[in-house]
């Protein structure tokens, strides 16, 4: 896990009023799978084990359809080493375009793990923008690339925002219903 401060005070700023949550950097284990949902799990369940208290996690994947879903679960890697020309050249003379992020958000506490997802559905297109990092400049969803929208619009609709959603809407039914929702942001 990565000691990123930054999207643990995004985080905790969606939250404010509803969920406490504080940044606890954390080395984890790379897990591999093809499921970001199941990265998440693993986690959490090891962080879990370390701090023992309620937290969330989580793990995104870029699919790309014409790819078999590739680079999936691997975004970060294939970023690092081929960038966003490298996804270009394997996509040159491919007229299916579409893809879709992933994120999964796996909450942790003693009676056990659940997990929450957001997917943005998108194509990949030739670069544009100046905004955002990543995958954004070659990643449209709804005629702009997510490199062309100011942070608050990409983060409004964003996979991340979307996998939030779910998981605040939990907590609230939860904090609803009596029980007590206590989260640490591990990375």
């Amino acid at each position: 896990m990565t000691s990123n401060a930054n999207k643990a005070r995004e985080v905790a700023a969606y939250f404010a009023g509803v969920l406490e949550v504080e940044h606890v950097p954390l080395e984890c284990p790379e897990f591999r799978h093809d499921d970001v949902g199941e990265i998440a799990r693993e986690k959490a369940e090891f962080a879990y084990r370390v701090i023992s208290r309620p937290l969330i996690v989580d793990d995104t994947g870029l699919f790309i359809d014409a790819l078999r879903g590739f680079p999936g679960p691997y975004a970060a890697y294939v970023h690092d080493t081929i960038g966003n020309a490298g996804v270009l050249r394997l996509m040159e003379g491919v007229a299916e375009r579409s893809a879709h992020f992933e994120t999964a958000i796996a909450f942790a506490r003693e009676d056990g793990i659940r997990i929450f997802r957001g997917i943005l559905p998108g194509t990949i297109v030739a670069p544009r923008g100046e905004e955002g990092f990543g995958y954004d400049p070659i990643f449209e969803h709804s005629g702009q690339t997510l490199a062309e929208m100011p942070l608050a619009e990409k983060s409004r609709i964003s996979h991340r925002a979307r996998a939030l959603e779910a998981f605040r809407a939990w907590v609230e039914r939860e904090t609803k219903e009596g029980r007590t929702v206590n989260s640490s942001k591990h990375e």
